[in-house]
């Protein structure tokens, strides 16, 4: 299972129209075939997986290295996935669409009970507020797509951009998230940042705490720690002595806005990181200035490394590694519609066989339970 991120390059331009509604109409059957033959939950699994998306787009014949490879191929499959009738939805999308997510997850969820609605709304949201805010690596969100299933289970696959024309795809899967801060990504695909603060690190999680205690504790304290004023015995450390001086980032200023966030956070009150984080009105700036303040004080350092592990090669644009052969396009999704259209004719058949052998069975006498019958239909059907 890889779970993560993906560094791709921003390109111009837009999809041809004869291409994307041959992508909507292959990736729908292609999404059609996996949930045929291995169920809802293991296409969450590999949507979750930032290779298997960059497959599928190269399958679909868009741009195998491009920021487009996100935006794109998730248009497609939403627009084809939410009208097969698969028990699966996704909400959501680029630009001002990605920020339709929660209604569209509300006004998708016909057969979902309140609370398990609510869950999703929640997870949808502090998906993008923990690529947003905890994890600064320099990308703003601006793609966010929110899939779900009838049984209330979810992957999500957003994209952000930075200044250096680059986008970082992340990827989740609500199987493996224990936890919305602490390490959610399984592993992250992407060219390696030099400095990125990760408060969903293993190693920042003395700092997650103290940065609960700093908010709960009034931070109108925060001002004299986070001002130019600073003093040298502030870095100076008596039980050993030594000097130590942040070198690795600048010290912010605590805006007007920023202490208001903050002290409306102290007046709730919270008794978790995550419950910290999920407050509205609590940004990057918030979270970057309680995890300084932490290091500075208390020594609770958080990690400043980007949880980068694998990463993809870049190379040419629009042709390769070859022009698409429309014609060849169109066979691959004729034989894979006949493919899938067949597939269920046959299950529909056997379903058919299968009741069909009522008719050989003896009412099951009194004494039997009326299991025996099912049972021997079972039996009998079995060696086909």
């Amino acid at each position: 299972m890889r779970t993560g991120t993906a560094n791709l390059p921003l390109h111009g331009g837009s999809c041809p129209s004869w291409l994307f509604p041959r992508m909507r109409e292959l990736s729908g059957l292609i999404t059609e075939a996996i949930v045929d033959e291995y169920g809802k939950d293991e296409f969450l699994r590999r949507i979750a997986d930032p290779f298997f998306l960059q497959s599928l787009s190269c399958v679909i014949g868009f741009d195998w290295h491009s920021s487009g490879t996100t935006t794109t191929t998730m248009g497609a499959l939403k627009e084809a996935v939410n009208k097969l009738g698969l028990g699966i939805t996704i909400c959501g999308g680029k630009g001002k669409t990605s920020r339709k997510a929660p209604q569209e997850i509300i006004a998708s969820s016909y057969n979902i009970s309140s609370k398990k609605l609510q869950k999703l709304v929640y997870s949808s949201r502090m998906a993008a507020k923990v690529d947003s805010n905890l994890l600064q690596d320099g990308y703003n969100l601006y793609h966010h797509c929110f899939i779900f299933t009838e049984e209330a289970k979810w992957a999500v696959v957003q994209q952000g951009m930075a200044d250096n024309g680059y986008a970082r795809r992340y990827h989740w899967l609500s199987d493996n998230v224990a936890s919305f801060v602490n390490e959610p990504h399984e592993s992250i695909c992407g060219e390696k940042e030099e400095e990125v603060l990760d408060m969903t690190a293993c190693q920042s999680e003395e700092a997650r705490r103290t940065s609960v205690d700093l908010i709960n504790d009034n931070p109108v304290h925060l001002r004299k720690y986070l001002s130019p004023q600073l003093r040298l015995n502030d870095f100076f450390d008596y039980s050993s002595e030594e000097l130590t001086m942040p070198a690795h980032h600048p010290t912010p200023q605590l805006s007007k806005r920023v202490m208001q966030q903050l002290q409306a956070a102290y007046e709730i009150q919270p008794q978790s990181y995550e419950e910290l984080a999920s407050l509205k009105g609590i940004g990057a700036k918030s979270i970057r200035a309680l995890a300084l303040v932490s290091e500075l004080i208390y020594g609770a350092k958080p990690s400043w490394n980007d949880p980068v592990k694998f990463s993809y090669a870049h190379g040419g644009k629009d042709g390769f590694p070859y022009p698409i052969d429309q014609d060849h396009y169109d066979k691959s999704i004729a034989v894979l519609s006949d493919a899938v259209r067949n597939a269920k004719m046959k299950e529909k058949e056997k379903i058919k066989a299968i009741k069909k052998l009522r008719a050989f069975i003896p009412n099951p006498l009194p004494h039997q339970s009326s299991g025996s019958g099912t049972q021997a239909v079972c039996m009998a059907a079995s060696p086909n």
